[in-house]
């Protein structure tokens, strides 16, 4: 990895204490994570079917557009921090199912496991880094809304 020997001077004052090739990875597993939820959602806006077909259409392709910009921002603190951001993204496997209930599972799924990613940043980060600690509470705290609202649709198909 290069880091500018200017970018870790000031790193160095800053944040003495944040082990940054250990932040820089976590977020860039946040950025593949992501940049897969754009890939998923999109799939999922085009194959889901049935009655709330327009309205799901609508959320997952805001929810794709929603990772991709989590993405970039976890991409510009890889290249803050001196960094080189992945060109990789994480594996997303394919179930084959496509009813609504099983987009929305699998989507609950895909957003717990990112407040996961954004709870191991926080938890390096923690008293080391304001910026990044604030960062990784305010994404934790959009997934969980995420994953709330998915939650809310899901209580639909249990009746």
């Amino acid at each position: 990895m290069f880091f500018s020997n200017d970018i870790m001077s000031y790193l160095g004052v800053i944040m003495s204490n944040l082990d940054t090739k250990k932040t820089i990875q976590i977020l860039n597993n946040i950025m593949k994570y992501e940049l897969s939820g754009v890939v998923r959602y999109t799939h999922y806006a085009l194959m889901v079917t049935g009655r709330d077909r327009l309205s799901l259409t609508q959320f997952f392709k805001d929810q794709a557009s929603e990772s991709l910009v989590h993405a970039q921002q976890a991409g510009e603190l890889v290249t803050g921090l001196g960094g080189h951001p992945s060109l990789e993204i994480s594996i997303i496997e394919e179930s084959n199912k496509h009813r609504a209930i099983d987009l929305l599972e699998e989507s609950s799924l895909h957003e717990k496991n990112s407040v996961s990613l954004y709870k191991e940043l926080l938890n390096l980060v923690g008293d080391k880094s304001i910026y990044i600690e604030e960062y990784a509470r305010e994404m934790i705290k959009a997934e969980e809304i995420h994953n709330i609202e998915i939650q809310k649709m899901l209580k639909d198909f249990s009746l």
